[in-house]
């Protein structure tokens, strides 16, 4: 069985944007090296400072060094029939993998990572970066950061952990059945086995503990392991990060969601962003003037402390109301969106029933109104949302309280044959803060119940 280990320098723009400026792949027979190819690549693209700082690799050595589409017979024809090896394999393969991809060709081969493997067959120690690794087996590098001095590194590495491999620990990541070889390099594969195929919010975390990343999932062990396939930038570099995964089921996608929104803005993960945002700022209400016709309009919270429905910014709020016009013939002018206007434009384009101009009563315009502001957030009642416990013998529920959402919690079955009232649920309710994003949640959950029933 032949090896290439290979090793990679690149202008670090991350896997869509980085571009190759050295390569290094030494052909490796698990004895002796047999076969090498090392050369600088001209990236096309200026190298950052900070990775020139790193590599030493400046824009003058790269300048007329050869194009990628240049070598990439030599990298294809040397890679063939090989298993391609390298420290963090993932990150090499996938960057020379998007380099032929973008000449219009397919780059497979089956690959191991020497991190993954260190891990197994030189277990407890305290980092499994390159560096570490060479200092405690004594194995020196002959130009760190450079391809070929790391390359050559990984090699020596890669030839103790096949005499050391007394399990047979290569044979089984090589198995196409394993899943060794996509998982993340600092993840044990016994987490992901642990996962339940269930409901439920789980948790990336790296090397300190500290969540990266929150999701919720309708089947937790598939959802979490479709990120390791996943080729974009965000999903690569946060799956490089992952060592450990943790998990909380809900029971049902209802309350993971409603669970996953807290989570995510009580935690403020890196990876998450669209539910990170800061507080709400701006808030939608509602008012009658002296002729009668119902107002909508917005302002600042502080503004506006019985609020219909709150936004994290003006933006967010204009967009909503733009919504809310079209969908129930609503007047630009009486819902703020036009000002310093006598007549609306959208009357004379035929999408305003002319409120603005007298041509409609007031009782007519303000019904829609009502409608309006009726489809707007959750309403005003007390509601209990029942839903899957965890267990055959639980259910699980969200409350609502005076249109306000209180949180979420779980009773067994005969406790809630004595729940008679909303209120009585208060005393099971794990407590959680309203806010825009658990209103969309809910509301569109409510939605499609009405719509089923």
């Amino acid at each position: 069985m032949l090896y290439t280990v290979v090793d990679i320098e690149t202008t670090g723009n991350g896997y869509k944007g980085s571009k190759i400026t050295e390569i290094s792949i030494f052909v490796f027979d698990g004895k002796t090296v047999i076969d090498e190819f090392t050369s600088l690549v001209n990236p096309e693209q200026n190298i950052p400072p900070f990775i020139t700082n790193l590599t030493g690799i400046t824009n003058a050595m790269v300048r007329n060094a050869p194009k990628f589409y240049e070598i990439a017979k030599q990298v294809a024809e040397i890679t063939q029939n090989t298993i391609f090896v390298a420290h963090n394999v993932n990150f090499d393969y996938n960057i020379i993998q998007e380099e032929f991809k973008n000449l219009g060709f397919d780059f497979k081969r089956k690959k191991l990572c020497t991190v993954r493997l260190s891990r197994k067959i030189i277990p407890g120690l305290s980092s499994y970066s390159l560096g570490n690794i060479c200092t405690s087996e004594n194995i020196p590098i002959n130009g760190r950061h450079r391809a070929k001095g790391d390359a050559e590194a990984t090699t020596e590495l890669f030839r103790r952990l096949i005499q050391r491999d007394n399990n047979f620990i290569i044979n089984s990541f090589l198995n196409p059945k394993s899943r060794q070889a996509t998982l993340p390099p600092l993840l044990d594969k016994k987490v992901v086995d642990n996962l339940p195929e269930k409901h439920g919010v789980y948790y990336f975390k790296n090397v300190a503990k500290e969540v990266i990343y929150v999701g919720k999932a309708n089947n937790i062990k598939q959802r979490v392991i479709s990120h390791f396939y996943d080729k974009k930038k965000k999903e690569q570099n946060m799956c490089l990060e992952t060592a450990d995964i943790s998990f909380s089921e809900t029971g049902s996608e209802l309350l993971a969601l409603l669970f996953e929104s807290s989570e995510i803005k009580k935690l403020y993960p890196k990876y998450n962003r669209a539910q990170r945002r800061a507080g709400e700022s701006v808030g939608l209400f509602s008012y009658e003037d002296q002729k009668g016709i119902i107002h909508l309009a917005y302002n600042r919270l502080k503004l506006t402390p019985n609020a219909i429905m709150k936004y994290y910014s003006v933006a967010e709020c204009r967009n909503h109301l733009e919504t809310l016009c079209k969908e129930f013939e609503l007047c630009p002018k009486y819902c703020h969106l036009q000002t310093n206007v006598s007549s609306c434009f959208h009357y004379q384009i035929k999408e305003c029933k002319g409120i603005c101009c007298d041509k409609e009563s007031v009782s007519n315009y303000n019904k829609r109104v009502t409608e309006a502001i009726k489809s707007v957030g959750i309403g005003a009642e007390n509601l209990v949302i029942k839903e899957k416990g965890r267990t055959k013998n639980e259910i699980g529920f969200a409350l609502i309280l005076d249109g306000i959402y209180k949180g979420f919690g779980y009773v067994n079955t005969q406790q809630s044959e004595q729940l008679e009232n909303p209120e009585d649920y208060q005393f099971f309710v794990e407590p959680k803060k309203d806010n825009r994003d658990i209103q969309r949640i809910l509301s569109t959950h409510l939605k499609k119940q009405k719509t089923a029933t």
